[in-house]
């Protein structure tokens, strides 16, 4: 694991998007796929990336880590947020969580792993994920069902005090080949610090298992770091 640190959130996003394009460019495959993270953190990046003009994007198949059960157009969708402050500003290809008024969250799970399994072949190239300030990432939160999950690329987890939540599992991302997390504030600098001591958060989880994992955090959250 690397660590990047910046000033403050507006260097963070910033470096990001420089960080992504630079991989995104690294790829020589006809395709490659970028998992876009929900949250407040990641948009100042997806803003600052729909700057950077050596960017492809007819080449890139966009999707989410994670969704919550909420209509597409719901303030609150991650799929939302991320067409809003990138995708409907550049030619990507979206797939966006099926959603369905009264169709059971576990339905919509599966059909995404199918259309995952599809778009991204036998690994994922790109994933980025936020941090929350109890150490989840995605929606792979600390003993819920989905943090066990083993068979399933994609599965349906009800969070309580969140309701149902949509998320890629541990073996989707440990098979990325490259995880870029993105912390930022300082109600983040002691979980950061946990994590990064090895305490097996779910953040640390993900981490520990993937072959190249980059830790974009500003100031204030690495404030706790040794």
């Amino acid at each position: 694991m690397r660590i990047i640190v910046a000033r403050d959130p507006a260097e963070l996003a910033e470096r990001a998007a420089a960080h992504i394009a630079a991989l995104l460019a690294a790829s020589r495959s006809d395709r490659v796929s970028l998992g876009l993270a929900g949250g407040s953190t990641p948009r100042g990046t997806y803003e600052r990336l729909r700057e950077q003009a050596d960017i492809d994007w007819t080449r890139v198949d966009a999707w989410l880590g994670d969704e919550r059960w909420v209509p597409p157009d719901h303030g609150d969708s991650n799929g939302w947020a991320a067409r809003t402050a990138l995708l409907d500003h550049v030619p990507a290809a979206f797939f966006a969580v099926p959603w369905g008024e009264g169709r059971p969250p576990q339905a919509a799970a599966e059909e995404y792993a199918a259309t995952l399994q599809q778009i991204l072949g036998d690994r994922p190239d790109i994933v980025l994920l936020g941090m929350g300030d109890d150490g989840h990432t995605a929606s792979l939160f600390s003993g819920t069902a989905a943090l066990a999950e083993t068979d399933s690329d994609f599965v349906a987890n009800l969070v309580p005090g969140r309701g149902w939540r949509l998320t890629a599992t541990l073996p989707l991302l440990h098979r990325a080949r490259h995880l870029v997390f993105l912390v930022a504030g300082q109600a983040k600098a002691s979980v950061l610090a946990r994590v990064m001591n090895g305490e097996p958060l779910p953040s640390r989880l993900v981490a520990d298992g993937a072959e190249d994992v980059t830790w974009l955090v500003d100031e204030p959250a690495a404030s706790a770091l040794d």
